[in-house]
């Protein structure tokens, strides 16, 4: 009996503990097929923008990323990525991504190596969803306060 009783505390501890982290989510499938084709950053906004740079995604300045070219494969999580904006450093990637149940968008920047060796990735806030737009909201630290930095995407 005690063996038992040790062994549903250890389940229930363990099950308990289970971690809550973005990828460990079920897919919002139905979200994931409204983003599919391809699209454009057509603005990037945040508070002091005109004062402050952040840096997204560890590529470019925020700013460089309007209109940038996305193109999102909803049926296999992949796509790519290419910034072209004149000022800017040009680049260009495949990406791996989802969106979970919780409406957050995770991405992987591939570059040159494979997804699964890919170890570090980003995890956004997807808002305001229609046919022809949608947003995408990072969470950035500027001198100690969290910032929301807003992704406007257009389609094309």
């Amino acid at each position: 009996m005690k063996k038992t009783f040790f062994l549903l505390l250890i389940a229930i501890f363990i099950f308990g503990c289970k971690s809550k982290s973005a990828t460990n989510t079920k897919l919002n499938n139905k979200a994931e097929v409204a983003l599919k084709g391809n699209w454009t950053i057509s603005s990037v906004t945040y508070p002091g923008s005109d004062y402050i740079k952040v840096t997204s995604f560890d590529v470019a300045d925020s700013k460089c990323f309007v209109g940038s070219q996305w193109k999102f494969i909803s049926n296999n999580n992949k796509g790519d990525m290419s910034l072209n904006n004149s000022g800017c450093a040009a680049f260009s990637s495949p990406i791996t991504w989802f969106i979970n149940k919780e409406g957050q968008y995770v991405m992987k920047i591939i570059n040159e190596t494979k997804s699964k060796k890919v170890l570090e990735g980003y995890v956004l806030k997807l808002a305001n969803v229609s046919d022809n737009s949608f947003q995408l909201v990072d969470n950035a630290n500027v001198g100690g306060k969290n910032i929301e930095v807003i992704y406007q995407f257009s389609r094309n």
